[in-house]
């Protein structure tokens, strides 16, 4: 039986990834281990590296670890109490926070965090939804909850989360808009974007007014100034803001974070009260339940994910540098080979 398997190694805190040789992971009474066929890249994945998001995680990846979230493959080992999956099993899905692994030939993922891999999409646009749509899905299902006739303005329309996010509003009735460059145009509107504003040429905050929602995936400057365009009532989620006290309660941080959170977001939130606008801190954790959830969208054609580039896995940190580029439209992916483990 093999022992070992390529895969993309984090040594420590802020180091380079690592193509090299490692130890196949260990399965727990309540995990599959997946022959990875493809994994897509996400920002997250660099920012865990850096150890940027460790103070919003309930749990951290303890170095070193195999760097990746997002996967599709197929089931080669189950753990003893797993009983909704079997060997042989084509899933996808985004393993929790503290448990990275995809970019790999073998990953060990809990069951929970599995759903059954849509039929109409190859190993690698599986692997391109699952954080993507998992985001999307619950910034304007849970916490817009945004309704038809609606306005959205989607930020970084062309980027992973931008393409998903436009056709699910599109999907729900909305109407959208959304900043892209001259590149991403004939993308966004091949999506459904109703007004596309060049972020090169245009100020948003200059041209849009009386919005119902804003997903914000850039923070800063243009954090602040979504808030001068959603009206009274609207909702602002962000996916690279300022965690704020409410998100720490809502993660169950403990006191400590939430005082320490509530401070440092005090700009946003006093903004938010002055303009009468909901504000909500996004980040994502797994969840088998709510991937399953997005099968039923792609059964219907209401979701396509979007590839910019594929790669194959010799060439995995070409790949991570493309997508750290920030030129990508769309999802990076990375196609591993089928692996046996005889």
């Amino acid at each position: 039986m093999a022992k070992t398997m390529q895969a993309v190694l984090i040594a420590k805190k802020g180091a380079a990834p690592e193509l090299t040789e490692t130890t196949i992971p260990t399965i727990g009474a309540h995990d599959l281990l997946v022959n990875v066929r493809a994994a897509s890249y996400n920002p997250v994945d660099n920012r865990v590296r850096k150890g940027n998001v460790n103070i919003v995680m309930k749990k951290k990846p303890s170095f070193p670890f195999v760097m990746g979230y997002d996967f599709a493959g197929i089931v080669v080992q189950v753990g003893s109490d797993v009983r909704k999956f079997n060997v042989g099993d084509n899933v996808y899905g985004r393993t929790r926070n503290d448990r990275p692994g995809s970019f790999a030939n073998f990953m060990a993922v809990d069951e929970a965090d599995v759903a059954v891999k849509p039929q109409s999409l190859s190993m690698s646009e599986a692997a391109a939804l699952p954080l993507v749509g998992l985001t999307a899905y619950e910034a304007l299902n849970e916490r817009m909850k945004l309704t038809a006739g609606q306005k959205i303005l989607i930020l970084a329309g062309a980027g992973g989360v931008g393409t998903i996010a436009i056709q699910m509003a599109k999907q729900m009735g909305a109407y959208v808009a959304t900043t892209a460059s001259k590149k991403g145009y004939d993308l966004v509107k091949r999506l459904g974007a109703d007004e596309i504003i060049d972020y090169h040429t245009t100020d948003f905050s200059d041209v849009l007014h009386d919005y119902d929602a804003v997903l914000d995936t850039q923070g800063g400057d243009d954090l602040v100034k979504a808030f001068q365009i959603v009206k009274p009532g609207g909702t602002v989620v962000s996916l690279a803001g300022m965690p704020d006290a409410k998100f720490a309660n809502e993660q169950q941080l403990g006191w400590f974070k939430a005082r320490l959170f509530g401070l440092a977001a005090h700009k946003i939130t006093k903004l938010a009260a002055q303009r009468r606008v909901n504000y909500h801190f996004l980040f994502m954790d797994a969840s088998g339940n709510q991937v399953a959830s997005l099968t039923k969208l792609v059964d219907t054609a209401a979701l396509k994910p979007i590839i910019d580039r594929k790669f194959n896995f010799d060439d995995a940190i070409e790949a991570i540098n493309y997508a750290m580029s920030g030129h990508a439209k769309g999802k990076v992916i990375m196609e591993m080979p089928a692996v046996s483990l005889n």
